[in-house]
């Protein structure tokens, strides 16, 4: 999952700036001498946030005072690069807040946010709604056919231009007040979200004091629950809701209730009718989307994100949908048959409920591959798994990572490692690999500062990718699932597509792309995962050093469409759901479980369980940036899958197909419409076809 740094305005600049008289206290409003100017975490401290905020708005009020009073005509240099600066101590400060928010927060780092997020708002609402300064703006927007300006600029400033008017700019009076009330609410409304989520994860657990209840549990899973209940000072077992914990639990638990109790406290996450319940959250998130768009002239608001989208209108998403929905819905059926007959057959309770699919769909793995995924998990050592993700990027882009002791971390889970090309620094990665209270479930990349290249200075990028892999146990390295690999190579892809740009302005670089293009460069790299000649290079048995046997190798390759229906209209089916809050064109009343039932059962194989549902810890939605956007996973897996063809076709180590996609889509960030890089890569545009084999729903 790609977890895009909360930006607070259009424009954002991430630059060196000057310490201010008398605040030599606050590392955020002093410079900061380290290496690579990267956050100084241990002299930063709760109590700095909101002056230092505080502080950060005012400069930025007088930056953009200053623009819309120059005497100057509108230039693209004064009006549009001058915006670029303005966010600058701001931009610095919130790149640590949120983030840290997101995966070492404590309850009075939540305070402060809601408390500071209205100010940060109403900050972004002053500037969105500033005619004059946008006078300047639509000035040069109506001559960019007549001006000089290189491609990067061009989009930068059609960016500049959509975000003051998606931004209310046009309203006036009592539409102006409510938009802008909207936005505050919203943002508000979004912390809460995840803190509830967080909250609801943490307040649950499974003890288990029998050893018989862990009949059928991996080794690995039965010490990790061991040890969880140790650093509890409990006897026992304990499980609980981060995923290395209940992912085990619930495909391989013999028992059937205890994996119902962990399935339901799972899936009712915000929907316990306690002080973290999210449906009024919801709700109130939803009408208020709407109310924005049509404020803004929109019938819905799925129609107001994909007016600024690669796919361009609900119409349009409506096709895509039907398409995969058409291929996917039958082979999914054939799916759930299959299983359901396997279980049947081994004298299974009819009909299978939601916490038994799992359970039985792997037993039919092994049992149709002989084949168990608990046998990878020792050579898939999380250092041997970081080595190798290095050397594929050093063979695909000449790149090395350099592990740094001397730069500061904010929890001593964190590694930290230079990247160069060559001699070139390129960037810092942070690499937070495990799971813990303070921080919330999923994986996710993003950034404390981003790569920009104004007035000829190169600031390169800062970035975290965040996941929660299963944890060292006792002299036992850490060892992950093949699924836990796949997920360092997506986050990993994320974190190359921030590092390997090489854009002159911070809007535009990285992954400020697109939202449903944003995932093609994790997604790509998850291919690798099913390839002997990677594989081979670093997966070896964490105690004997023996590589991975080619037969398990060949069994993980003919694996990989199993299920491949199931799992298609499982993500087809979230995205349902998204794709419906969102084209609401009347305020949401109902309760949140019925309303995602009803717009979800038609994708349904298994019984509806009363009082769960994913609406209210569904925070790709709700508090990250996905909003009528979680259809961009299938539709970039479309890009990957045709993307790696042409990998595949020329050969997976390829350096000159590698050069090209860096060239043409990494180092390009979001300088040009994503149909135009792709083309540029591909000499066409995306073709279904690679996806179509790839998940089994034509012959090859």
């Amino acid at each position: 999952m790609h977890y895009a740094t909360k930006t607070l305005v259009v424009m954002t600049a991430l630059l060196v700036t000057s310490p201010l008289l008398g605040q030599e206290d606050n590392p955020f409003l002093t410079e900061w001498n380290t290496l690579h100017q990267t956050p100084p975490f241990s002299q930063i401290h709760n109590e700095h946030y909101a002056p230092a905020l505080r502080q950060a708005i005012k400069e930025a009020e007088a930056a953009v005072d200053r623009i819309v009073n120059q005497k100057e005509e509108p230039t693209f240099e004064n009006t549009i690069e001058a915006l670029e600066r303005t966010t600058v101590r701001m931009e610095r400060i919130t790149g640590v807040m949120y983030n840290l928010n997101e995966c070492n927060t404590d309850p009075e780092l939540q305070r402060i946010i809601i408390e500071l997020s209205p100010e940060l708002t109403r900050f972004s609402n002053s500037v969105n709604m500033n005619e004059q300064l946008f006078m300047r703006v639509q000035s040069l927007y109506e001559q960019r056919d007549r001006l000089t300006l290189t491609a990067e600029q061009r989009t930068l400033l059609e960016n500049t231009y959509q975000g003051f008017v998606r931004g209310g700019v046009n309203l006036q009076g009592e539409k102006r007040e409510r938009f802008a009330a909207i936005q505050e609410r919203l943002g508000v409304l979004s912390q809460q979200m995840n803190q509830n989520v967080l909250a609801d994860n943490n307040d649950y657990l499974l003890h288990i004091t029998h050893e018989s209840d862990l009949s059928g549990l991996p080794p690995t899973a039965v010490a990790a629950a061991m040890q969880e209940a140790e650093e509890r000072n409990m006897q026992g077992w304990v499980f609980t809701l981060a995923y290395p914990s209940y992912g085990p639990f619930i495909t391989y638990a013999d028992n059937r209730l205890l994996r119902e109790q962990l399935w339901r406290a799972y899936n009712s996450r915000g929907n316990r009718g306690n002080g973290n319940d999210n449906n009024q959250v919801v709700r109130e998130m939803v009408n208020l989307r709407l109310e924005k768009a049509r404020l803004l002239g929109y019938k819905n608001y799925s129609e107001y994100v994909l007016s600024n989208r690669m796919c361009e209108s609900p119409a349009q998403l409506e096709v895509f949908f039907g398409q995969l929905i058409d291929a996917a819905l039958p082979a999914a059926k054939n799916d759930f048959a299959m299983v359901s007959e396997y279980a049947r057959e081994q004298g299974a309770p009819m009909p299978l409920q939601r916490w038994d699919f799992s359970y039985w769909a792997e037993k039919l793995k092994q049992e149709k591959y002989h084949f168990d995924d608990e046998l990878l998990r020792p050579y898939f050592q999380l250092e041997r798994v970081r080595q190798g993700i290095f050397n594929l990027y050093g063979q695909l882009y000449g790149l090395s990572f350099v592990e740094n002791n001397d730069i500061e971390v904010y929890h001593p889970d964190v590694k930290v490692y230079e990247v160069f090309d060559g001699k070139r620094f390129m960037g810092v990665i942070y690499l937070d690999m495990h799971p813990r209270a303070s921080k919330r479930s999923g994986a996710w990349m993003t950034e404390f500062r981003g790569q920009s290249n104004m007035g000829g200075r190169q600031v390169r990028p800062l970035i975290q990718v965040v996941c929660n892999f299963s944890k060292p146990v006792g002299d036992t390295p850490a060892l992950l699932s093949f699924g836990e690999v796949e997920t360092f190579m997506h986050e990993f892809g994320h974190a190359m597509h921030g590092i390997l740009t090489d854009c002159t302005y911070p809007g535009v670089s990285g992954t400020n792309v697109k939202r449903d293009f944003v995932e093609l460069p994790s997604q790509l790299m998850e291919n690798w995962c099913y390839e002997s000649r990677f594989l081979n290079t670093f997966a070896k048995h964490y105690l004997t050093a023996d590589t991975v046997p080619a037969d398990y190798i060949r069994k993980i390759q003919s694996a990989e469409k199993y299920l491949a229906g199931w799992y298609c209209l499982r993500q087809l089916g979230l995205g349902v759901v998204d794709f419906a809050f969102h084209t609401l064109e009347e305020p949401l009343q109902g309760r949140v479980d019925d309303f995602e039932h009803e717009h979800i059962h038609s994708l349904e194989l298994l019984p509806a369980i009363e009082g769960t549902n994913t609406s209210t810890a569904f925070t790709h939605i709700f508090a990250g940036g996905y909003a009528s956007g979680y259809y961009g996973y299938k539709w970039a897996e479309v890009l990957d899958a045709d993307v790696f063809s042409k990998f595949k076709e020329n050969g997976i180590f390829d350096k000159r197909t590698a050069a090209a996609f860096r060239r043409e889509i990494l180092a390009r960030g979001g300088t040009e419409h994503p149909a135009t890089l792709f083309r540029n890569f591909m000499g066409r545009d995306p073709d279904i076809k690679a996806f179509m084999q790839r998940s089994g729903f034509v012959k090859e």
